[in-house]
This record gives structure tokens, sequence and C-alpha cells, in this order.
């Protein structure tokens, strides 16, 4: 049976190095070529992944509700650090049709992520309010 509730987002995202591991089989490691350039590792290591695991696919686009269900975002984005933590979700907020719409960077820890068994549905929730989400700060991408 899949999970009924996540954890929390957090719990799940912040440890992003545990998305490509498994405790149900050692990983195998590929030989080694014969020469390598750049800094990446010469060996690579190979995981399991299992069919209930939470994939950013599935995060991406996902409606956020409040505590009275009402859409108080999207999930647009995932900022994960050089460390390959996850820093924060980028939800767009406000708009309509995308007219309007501007962006507000959360922390994982304050979005609450269930997958409903009867609707075979992830469903996102946070503690506020349509207001407070449009008072937020904006994020802005940086240039690169």
């Amino acid at each position: 049976m899949k999970k009924a509730v996540l954890l929390g987002l957090s719990a799940a995202l912040i440890a992003a190095p545990a998305f490509a591991q498994s405790t149900t089989s050692p990983a195998t490691t590929a030989p080694a070529p014969a020469a390598t350039t750049g800094s990446a590792p010469s060996a690579v290591t190979f995981a399991r992944v299992s069919n209930d695991e939470m994939f950013t696919s599935k995060l991406k686009g996902l409606n956020v509700y409040n505590q009275n269900n009402e859409s108080v975002g999207e999930i647009s984005d995932i900022a994960i650090s050089k460390g390959d933590q996850v820093q924060a979700l980028i939800l767009s907020v406000g708009g309509f049709l995308g007219v309007g719409e501007r962006y507000v960077a959360v922390s994982p820890s304050a979005v609450q992520v269930t997958y409903d068994q009867a609707s075979k549905k992830w469903k996102a929730t946070m503690n506020t309010t349509k207001e407070a989400m449009k008072s937020a700060p904006e994020f802005k991408y940086p240039d690169s």
C-alpha cells in the first residue's frame, strides 16, 4: 500500500540524496573509464527507486491549498543548493492565466504533501491565506 501521508515535504526533500538511494539492495559501481576529464567522479553509482517515491515531476504544477481548501499558489520550481539540499519551493501566486502572477520562495517545511489513496493524487497544503501569499516578498530568478 502506498504511503498515506508523507512525514513532510521538508523531511523528504531536505534529504535529497535519499531520493537516489535505496536500502533494499546495495548499489553497484560501474568500472572506471580509462580516462576522465573534468571534476566528475570516475565511478558511477546506480540506485534502485521504489514505486512510492516522491518525484519532482509530481511536485511541479501541483496546486497548494490552505486550511480552507482555497488555492494559494502553484509549485513552479524547486531551488536546490550546491550541497544537494532543497532550499525552497518556488510558488507562483496571484494573477490569472499567467497575467499578474509573481513568484514566492517558501521553505519546504512550510508545505505538506500527502497522497490521497482514494483519488490517487498528490495534494499540497500550507497554513496561510491568499492575501499573505500575495503580500509575501517576491522571488526573482537570478541572472545567469
